[in-house]
């Protein structure tokens, strides 16, 4: 293709996926105020307790905070479609080996980051609950809504990505950049950071919370490396074999 077919190539598919990230924020708005009512769980269990409130500071929050929750209900809802079309612009460039790759990469990732998300999900309640007792009781918790809803959606991505950060270790080895040993070799290092990551995630007083997205972080990491070592084994045997074959024709040419 031409610079210019690469281009109106590139319009299109940008077209189409503007479109249905659009129609997914139409869908987002009109779904925001029971997904405002999700999120606005844990201050009505901390309204029980305590004087606590979701409050707009202007008179246009309430409708900029529904445009905004349509916004990222739109992104996610559609993320089917603008995904396929990123993948269908980049792959008619890549070798078939780099697409097998990507393509196994995207079908691995995809679940885990929703995993990773729903688990965000469960466990943003607890880190309210923990950060407003910081508080006096005496005191009244009055949380801004635009403020509130973006560190809830930022902690749920944030534990979305983490899960997928494993798939991001197996991707490097299998283009040769990390070896499985090293991968396997760096355990302690990962599971000190999978500790940290999840004591500043969910910053709750008990440890359950904290091993609750601890632990199937681990998992998977160890799942990386196992997959790792097993595709270096298989590299290194097809190699190989290759040496030994290529060995054998140059022994039949000298022998002839």
């Amino acid at each position: 293709m031409t610079l210019a077919a690469h281009l109106r190539e590139g319009r299109r598919r940008l077209l189409r996926a503007a479109l249905a990230v659009l129609l997914g924020a139409v869908a987002g708005y009109l779904l925001s105020d029971a997904i405002l009512e999700l999120l606005r769980a844990p201050i009505a269990a901390l309204a029980e307790s305590r004087d606590a409130s979701l409050n707009y500071d202007s008179v246009s929050a309430a409708f900029d905070l529904k445009v905004r929750i349509a916004l990222y209900a739109g992104i996610a809802l559609s993320s089917p479609v603008w995904l396929y079309q990123l993948f269908a612009f980049f792959v008619p460039g890549l070798t078939r080996r780099e697409r097998r790759y990507t393509l196994g990469f995207f079908f691995a990732a995809a679940p885990l980051f929703v995993a990773g998300c729903v688990t965000g999900f469960d466990l943003f309640p607890h880190v309210v609950e923990m950060l407003a007792s910081f508080a006096p009781s005496d005191d009244s918790t009055v949380l801004v809504a635009s403020y509130y809803v973006d560190f809830v959606l930022k902690l749920v991505l944030a534990v979305g990505v983490a899960f997928v950060l494993p798939v991001f270790v197996v991707l490097l080895n299998f283009v040769g950049l990390l070896p499985g040993r090293a991968i396997v070799k760096g355990w302690r290092v990962a599971v000190l950071g999978i500790l940290v990551f999840s004591a500043l995630a969910t910053p709750s007083a008990d440890v359950v919370s904290m091993f609750l997205l601890a632990v199937p972080m681990a998992a998977l990491y160890a799942a990386a490396a196992v997959v790792a070592v097993l595709h270096d084994r298989t590299v290194a045997r097809r190699l190989d074999r290759e040496l030994a074959s290529v060995l054998d024709e140059r022994m039949i040419a000298c022998s002839d």
